[in-house]
């Protein structure tokens, strides 16, 4: 009896045991494809879920998040038969967990071939120059291509981006030559064009420096005429001051000899006199009138003026 007894609470544990194997809880952002005898029953989505016993079976269990795979270097040609080495980064995401199950033996090495010869046909248009500036396009055409080619196996291919492109080492060295010749170049025509710019400034600072030059002495030339005319006039007013002054005492002292009454005798008298001071100046040869009664005609004519 006891026997039967723990028969029976061993069958009822192993019961219990299996029917909680049956209960399924699928996560978040994952899927299950589950087989009823083998064949595909259906995909259990998030939540809980429960299986026939024995009959059902999960078959496998997918991840429904973007997923990114990193693929070793290819060696790819350019239609300049350059060999070079590409490695590219997948990104894509399962959308039908059925047929990604169903649709290809491995899925990840079906991606990594397809790229590879993805990757040739596209290179294999382009020249190395293109492929080393044309990254943007090279990427948008295999995502494409891989994206259409990978729809039947419930795969969606969001990006594609090459990771590294190796060109040879004698084109490597070739391109890095190339880089410092042009850098060399830049660094020259930047040169000149510092020193070309330095020599219009100096040349205009010059130009300045000349045009200030004559003007500062277009101005001082003016300064001493106009100097010079006033010195001009001041001694033009002064001489004639001086005239003016000779001329008045002229007529004063006539005048004052008219009323001293002085005769004919003291003005011929006055007239040698003055003779006498002209011949003792610096003068080499003095003319006199052949008739000093000309001298006294001459006063007597002054001093009938002068009534």
């Amino acid at each position: 009896m006891n026997g039967v007894l723990s028969i029976f609470f061993v069958l009822i544990v192993l019961v219990i045991v299996l029917l909680i194997s049956c209960i399924k809880i699928v996560p978040q952002a994952q899927a299950y494809v589950v087989t009823r005898l083998g064949a595909y029953q259906s995909t259990w989505s998030v939540g809980l879920h429960f299986k026939i016993p024995i009959i059902d079976k999960v078959a496998r269990r997918v991840t429904l998040k973007e997923q990114v795979v990193d693929f070793a270097p290819q060696p790819v040609i350019t239609k300049d038969n350059v060999t070079m080495r590409i490695d590219t980064v997948v990104f894509f995401q399962i959308t039908d967990p059925k047929l990604f199950t169903y649709g290809v033996e491995n899925p990840i090495m079906a991606i990594e071939n397809l790229t590879a010869t993805t990757l040739r046909n596209i290179i294999g248009e382009l020249e190395l120059d293109q492929t080393l500036t044309s990254r943007e396009t090279i990427n948008t055409k295999m995502r494409a291509s891989l994206d259409e080619a990978t729809d039947p196996w419930g795969i969606k291919v969001n990006r594609v981006e090459l990771k590294n492109i190796i060109p040879p080492a004698e084109i490597q060295n070739a391109m890095e030559r190339q880089m410092k010749a042009e850098r060399e170049r830049r660094e020259a025509v930047t040169r000149a064009e510092g020193e070309k710019k330095a020599s219009v400034t100096v040349a205009e600072g010059k130009k300045e420096a000349a045009i200030l030059e004559a003007e500062a002495e277009k101005q001082s030339a003016i300064l001493r005429a106009e100097a010079q005319k006033e010195k001009m006039i001041r001694e033009a007013e002064g001489q004639a001051e001086a005239i003016l002054k000779v001329q008045q005492a002229s007529a004063d002292g006539l005048r004052m000899l008219k009323e001293a009454g002085i005769d004919e005798a003291v003005l011929k008298l006055k007239s040698l006199e003055a003779f006498a001071k002209a011949a003792d100046g610096q003068a080499t040869k003095i003319i006199i009138p052949s008739e000093i009664q000309g001298i006294a005609g001459l006063a007597a004519s002054a001093k009938e003026i002068l009534k």
